[in-house]
């Protein structure tokens, strides 16, 4: 199947909401109250582990789109066969960890592309609750901007993946060595008075745009506010203000 060209997402996906939930009726009841032409929903490890597909299904029939955050990161074939079942379900997006190396990636592409051209294959490049000390632990000597320059072009330059999962400190780093086509995933938005929880590279979600990204990942911040429907109104506001209107 041909892929598209671009992946940039429609203005009202630029907001992913992360369904942190650990059941499926709590996350469902909670997806109820948001407005899928305001925003997608994210799924990761612990939800899906409890809910599984059929949680996916019921999200995509309330309209939403969905992004699968399993971060895949094993032996190709193991990869790539988990790529082409999480394809089947429909979903916008899935993702690999990029420091699985190129033969993974390219092999996870490839299962994606013959599955579902519908579904985008992101690549994880350093994970926002890391530092320069994280990486120096596990034998890592680069900066965190240079490791993720060096996992983004590995993953869109020679792997052609659709796009990455990056901090928004890194964005416009990567718009400029990589141009406008890849799909830029930003998590560790937060607001100015929010805090950062384990997230260690944060931005606000306006700043995050400017530098690049194409669609922000909010969670707790919205998940766990006293109003879930303020604090989700207030991101979504911040995303349509123009980029100068907040200082």
């Amino acid at each position: 199947m041909s892929r598209p060209t671009t992946v940039t997402p429609e203005p009202a996906t630029r907001l992913i909401v992360a369904l942190d939930f650990a059941e499926a009726d709590a996350a469902l009841a909670f997806a109820r109250q948001l407005d899928p032409a305001q925003c997608a929903l994210k799924v990761g490890f612990e939800l899906f582990v409890v809910a599984g597909p059929a949680l996916l299904q019921r999200l995509h029939d309330l309209g939403f789109r969905v992004f699968l955050d399993l971060k895949f990161h094993d032996i190709p074939n193991t990869v790539a066969a988990a790529c082409r079942a999480a394809a089947r379900t429909g979903v916008w997006l899935i993702n690999v960890h990029a420091s699985g190396g190129l033969e993974m990636m390219r092999a996870a592409h490839e299962a994606v592309r013959e599955t579902n051209d519908t579904t985008s294959l992101l690549a994880v490049t350093v994970l926002t609750s890391s530092d320069a000390g994280t990486l120096r632990e596990i034998g890592v000597s680069r900066e965190p901007a240079d490791q993720v320059g060096l996992l983004g072009e590995l993953a869109i330059q020679k792997a052609g993946l659709e796009g990455l999962v990056c901090s928004a400190q890194e964005a416009a780093m990567l718009r400029r060595r990589l141009g406008e086509r890849p799909l830029l995933v930003t998590p560790g938005i937060r607001l100015e008075d929010s805090g950062g929880d384990d997230q260690k590279r944060v931005m606000t979600p306006e700043r995050a745009l400017e530098a690049g990204a194409s669609a922000i990942v909010v969670g707790r911040p919205i998940t766990r506010a006293p109003d879930p429907a303020a604090a989700m109104e207030a991101f979504v506001t911040r995303l349509n203000m123009p980029n100068d209107a907040v200082e």
